[in-house]
């Protein structure tokens, strides 16, 4: 008995050195261990899988992952900017350029109020440096960085917020507290838009309506009051143009209940009690990563982590919209130095969390990639920031998410890049179109080839019946897939699908909406598509959307199932037989 319980413990204890060293030397044990709780180091990654099991004894959140869902297709990679603080025209130019060279399709760009209609109502004009600019247009700075991104083909996102102090209860608040009068912000809101008519498409209206400062302190914190101050600028925009897309200010997380700062899902909870769910396209809320990678999992209402997204989303389904998207405003790691790295004080130091600018650089990739593969609800995440006029805020913690060195200059004539820029720019440049789960509008898409008559763009058409209103008419439409199966949405009279050069003919009456499944298999794997309209099709072919499917969690589940019904049933079988044995 004691060389029994001699050996286990040498086999234990090499186990437990093996284990170690697999952690200490990143093998196989440290990946599945990252993949699960985002944390690097040796005791983090063992406390963060205890964590992460713990969610099988909590409520999760549970929502259908295979919806229609709008505002999906958009190119993904957006970015912040501070381009009005630039009084130089060629930063500007210089910083616009650099974005889209890496790849990015958005930019995030305030319109202060504060700074556009200073003075007085409908006073457009800045007289804040009239001894030595003389009286200037104050929109002068904002039709340059409009004109500039449509130059480069970036589409903007323009953020409204930051009240001017004579539109607030008091003059001399100088704060980001609501206007007094909400009217103010819609009419300035309408200025913008009626001014930038299908140049600016997209409005956020507010920001991080949920915390201090950004509602300022003169009033507790009111999603019913942001509800109001949303819906009604929603209503004038949509006047202006039905096609502007109403973002709602970015849900701060926080798990606080004051009436500075409101928990974002009690706050998101009460704006849909308020009739909210009626005033905006595109839900946003912050990606921060804080305290750990890309890849956590853990779910738990009182933890932060990049996760947080799945159970805003379960709020939304619940409350009617499951089809719209959640973008997220503001995404990044913290390479904040350390008091050794940097002894000056830094505000707030470790508020954001803290990694390493390498590791900035590795997580931003992977969160894009799994926003790709695991969150088909979520459209355009936007870095946190490219750089600011100057290094003066270097001493605030916010400072160390910049994306580039503020250090252009007459002589240097460019930004220096930082670890980061270099892996956005590799990862957009080097990932594939393939589409992974979801629900994906072919029009438009961003990683969908599709073209009308003698390979012009596709043109999108109403159509009755289709799952937003319009589809596209194609008469060749290109695209990957991963998954175990999927099935395109389309209206016509003969179409033929290529797939993994494998041809295959369909036909139709013409009158009704199709959903072919166009593949089904145990396993992921990559799917290779072409769509193409035989030159006989007598009518023509509209295409809706092509739905990717992953059950291979599901199926395994079902062959591990299967696998024990019949080790139970051999190994029943085999002991009634050796009882009978036995018995005679």
């Amino acid at each position: 008995m004691v060389r029994r319980f001699l050996i286990l413990g040498a086999v234990g204890v090499v186990l437990l050195a093996g284990l170690l060293l697999d952690l200490r030397a990143r093998g196989l044990v440290w990946q599945a261990f990252w993949s699960v709780t985002g944390e690097e180091d040796l005791f983090a990654q063992v406390r963060g899988v205890v964590e992460w099991a713990g969610n099988a004894i909590r409520p999760q959140p549970s929502f259908p992952a295979v919806v229609p869902v709008q505002h999906t297709h958009n190119n993904p990679y957006g970015i912040n900017t501070f381009l009005q603080l630039e009084p130089d025209p060629a930063k500007v130019e210089q910083q616009l350029r650099e974005i889209s060279a890496i790849g990015f399709g958005w930019i995030r760009q305030e319109f202060p109020w504060e700074d556009i209609e200073i003075h007085a109502k409908g006073d457009f004009e800045d007289r804040r440096n009239v001894d030595i600019l003389g009286v200037i247009s104050a929109w002068d700075k904002y039709d340059r960085i409009v004109a500039l991104a449509e130059e480069f083909n970036i589409d903007l996102q323009a953020r409204l917020s930051n009240p001017p102090r004579w539109a607030q209860v008091s003059e001399d608040a100088g704060d980001m507290s609501p206007p007094a009068d909400i009217q103010d912000y819609v009419d300035f809101a309408v200025t913008v838009a009626e001014r930038y008519r299908g140049r600016i498409t997209h409005y956020q209206i507010w920001n991080e309506p949920n915390i201090y400062p950004e509602w300022g302190d003169l009033e507790p914190v009111s999603p019913e009051r942001y509800t109001e101050l949303l819906c009604r600028t929603h209503d004038a925009l949509k006047a202006v143009d039905p096609n502007i897309v109403i973002i709602s200010g970015a849900l701060a997380p926080t798990v606080a209940l004051n009436e500075r700062d409101l928990n974002d899902f009690i706050f998101l909870e009460r704006m849909y009690a308020a009739g909210a769910g009626a005033c905006f396209d595109v839900l946003s809320m912050q990606g921060y990563g804080l305290n750990s990678g890309p890849t956590d999992q853990r779910m738990r209402p009182t933890t932060v982590n990049i996760s947080r997204n799945l159970y805003i989303r379960e709020i939304m389904v619940n409350n009617g919209d499951a089809h719209k998207p959640i973008w997220l405003s503001e995404a990044a790691w913290n390479s904040v130095p350390s008091e050794a790295e940097y002894p000056d004080p830094i505000d707030a130091r470790y508020n954001f969390g803290q990694v390493s600018r390498e590791q900035a650089a590795r997580y931003m990739p992977l969160l894009y990639e799994r926003a790709r593969r695991e969150w088909p609800w979520v459209g355009v995440v936007n870095y946190w920031f490219f750089t600011l006029p100057d290094d003066s805020r270097r001493n605030e913690s916010m400072y160390y998410f910049r994306m580039a060195e503020p250090d252009y200059s007459d002589d240097k004539p460019s930004y220096t890049p930082l670890p980061v820029y270099d892996a956005m720019r590799d990862y957009i440049a080097n990932t594939s179109d393939t589409l992974y789960q979801g629900v994906h509008q072919i029009g438009d898409h961003y990683r969908i080839t599709a073209y009308a008559a003698g390979e012009n763009p596709v043109a999108l058409v109403e159509a009755d019946g289709a799952q937003f209103g319009t589809a596209a008419q194609a008469i060749d439409v290109r695209m990957g897939a991963y998954g175990t199966g999927a099935v395109l949405r389309w209206r016509g009279d003969r179409i033929v699908v290529v797939l993994n050069g494998e041809d295959t003919a369909y036909t139709s009456d013409g009158q009704r909406w199709e959903e072919t499944p166009l593949c089904a298999c145990v396993l992921p794997q990559e799917l290779s598509m072409q769509i193409v309209i035989p030159s006989s099709s007598a009518g023509g072919v509209l295409f809706d959307s092509l739905t990717v499917y992953d059950d291979s969690g599901r199926n395994l589940a079902l062959a591990v199932g299967a696998l024990a019904l019949v080790i139970i049933l051999v190994g029943g079988g085999w002991w009634l037989n050796r009882r009978r044995r036995a018995a005679a």
